[in-house]
């Protein structure tokens, strides 16, 4: 519990200090997917639109991801899969951040995602999906939109 309390703590002093008000987005490449150009180009998409982008690499595991994203105190996940892992790694990633009480980040899945299998990735807490082709701006907006404001329950 002490733990948990000085984490909480050490997020909310982090955000008051550095980020200025800024969006925080982390962008991960989880499972054995070694394509990234994708994500690059969104991870600068989004450092263009005044956010702050944390790009993880490649070869990911859930845990790192998780890690890194609390580590970093972000505001949006961003997980680029186009192996056709997301069906097994989108749970772990939020039964892991469900455990970590990280329920007011934002998470968002692109990549090659089979429009029948959003459903089950929604159910399972992402709040976007965006395959090939959708709009740097649509994705910044949707963003904007959606991330909670600091301080105000989930």
């Amino acid at each position: 519990m002490e733990a948990e309390y000085f984490n909480q703590q050490l997020r909310t002093l982090r955000t008051h200090m550095a980020n200025e008000g800024r969006i925080r987005v982390l962008v991960a490449k989880p499972g054995l997917d070694g394509h990234d150009r994708g994500a690059k180009v969104i991870a600068r998409a989004l450092r263009d639109a005044g956010m702050e982008v944390i790009y993880t690499g490649l070869r990911q595991t859930p845990e790192m991801v998780v890690n890194a994203a609390l580590q970093e105190d972000v505001d949006v996940i961003g997980l680029s899969i186009l192996s056709g892992a997301h069906n097994a790694i989108v749970p772990r990633v939020a039964e892991l951040m469900k455990a970590q009480k990280m329920d007011d980040v934002l998470v968002l899945v692109g990549g090659i995602i089979p429009d029948q299998d959003i459903p089950t990735l929604k159910a399972a807490g992402v709040k976007g999906v965006f395959q090939p082709g959708t709009p740097m701006d649509e994705i910044v907006q949707f963003i904007r939109e959606n991330v909670k404001p600091r301080g105000v329950p989930a």
